[in-house]
């Protein structure tokens, strides 16, 4: 950490070239001694990164950017805020991966202290520096191994543990929980004598039921989404849990959130109804479908499926609170009436339970991408191909 990137005239430098390219920055000459023109770069690049995903870090003053790395890495102030509903008042943290400390930050606004726990010293050091730029003053940084700095903690002395292990091993990537760093399989009874709960940050492509299967006492599943790409799969474990874990799809988008809950036996019993399309169809949000909500969904908002195993919804009644899209039904095709009829040379193409890819459904029938058309191809609940024309609502 280069404490003369503080300094009052580098910090001026920066954010009067903020939005310039890196690049082109870096290959200038720094006016500075004590900065080179690449580290002035990483600054301006890392409030680029900042902007959108963590606003309250860009549009504070001689906040420090790591590399671009841990910001990429790092939760978006909005995933960071749901994990700070999570934590009770007063209570002691140790967040075992720390990383660039948005998470920490968020839950200390709750907790008694938050411990920050990073291998890379000069990441700590950078955490340390914001979170008093930032006036989080219980949140105390060490540079140390997390899950040793756990262990040598008193039974029964913590809270919570918050862990979100790297997928990335020797450059890597991996997908199973026991071959994520640290092993959260190999920990997990260390940690319940040492805290109650275990708050795992995992991969979005993490299979929920094979997690089930190696994580004890889990009482709530977080499947969050961000804009419509799934980005945070949390899994709550409680030591004092020993009942069915609830699900909660959570989308956050346009500063909204909807959350849809429910447990895997409320799924499995729910009862598919299916229609022809009605006056208005529903795509649900990638929260709902990886959470597996399929049919939860369907009975929570009233809609019919257009097939068994097309996640598509229908309803002759407009349901505002869907989690999802939500289209005006223009025209429905028969695939065959399509291929004959069709003048759309523009649209949003979509293959839900169809045989065809949208590349080649594309390709086809000469459809270019973009535009205000929406055309979904898909089964009907005969086990037709058909096409469905819509207005986005």
């Amino acid at each position: 950490m280069n404490n003369h990137i503080l300094d009052k005239e580098v910090q001026a430098f920066i954010k009067a070239n903020r939005e310039q390219s890196p690049s082109s920055v870096a290959l200038k000459k720094s006016p500075f001694d004590a900065v080179s023109s690449s580290e002035i770069a990483a600054q301006i690049d890392g409030w680029q990164r900042a902007v959108r995903k963590l606003p309250t870090w860009a549009f504070s003053s001689n906040i420090y950017y790591p590399d671009k790395i841990n910001i990429e890495q790092c939760s978006s102030e909005h995933t960071a805020l749901i994990k700070q509903t999570l934590i009770k008042k007063g209570s002691k943290v140790v967040d075992v991966t720390g990383g660039f400390g948005v998470d920490s930050c968020y839950m200390a606004q709750e907790a008694e202290i938050v411990v920050h726990c990073e291998l890379n010293e000069r990441l700590s050091q950078i955490v340390k520096h914001n979170a008093s730029v930032l006036g989080v003053p219980n949140l105390v940084c060490i540079a140390t191994d997390g899950v040793e700095f756990v262990r040598n903690q008193d039974n029964h002395s913590l809270d919570y543990i918050l862990i979100d292990p790297s997928r990335r091993i020797n450059h890597s990537k991996v997908f199973l929980l026991e071959d994520c760093e640290p092993n959260i399989i190999a920990n997990q009874d260390m940690f319940f004598e040492k805290s109650r709960f275990i708050i795992c940050k995992v991969s979005p492509l993490l299979d929920i039921s094979t997690a089930l299967q190696k994580l004890k006492h889990v009482k709530l599943i977080y499947i969050i989404s961000v804009d419509a790409d799934c980005k945070e799969l949390l899994f709550v474990q409680d030591a004092n849990y020993t009942g069915e874990p609830r699900l909660a799809a959570i989308r956050l988008f346009l500063d909204q959130i909807q959350t849809l809950t429910f447990t895997l036996e409320e799924e499995k019993q729910a009862l598919i109804r299916t229609s022809e399309p009605l006056t208005y169809l529903y795509d649900p949000d990638v929260s709902v479908t990886k959470a597996g909500a399929f049919k939860t969904v369907a009975k929570r908002f009233n809609l019919f499926k257009i097939h068994t195993h097309s996640h598509l919804y229908t309803s002759s009644d407009f349901q505002e609170d869907f989690p999802g899209r939500t289209f005006l039904v223009k025209e429905v095709f028969t695939l065959s009436a399509f291929k004959k009829r069709h003048t759309i040379d523009k649209a949003n193409v979509a293959s839900k339970n169809f045989p065809m890819k949208v590349e080649e459904i594309k390709k086809k029938f000469k459809i270019k991408d973009g535009g205000s058309e929406y055309l979904f191809f898909t089964t009907d609940y005969l086990g037709n191909p058909i096409v469905i024309h819509g207005h986005k609502i």
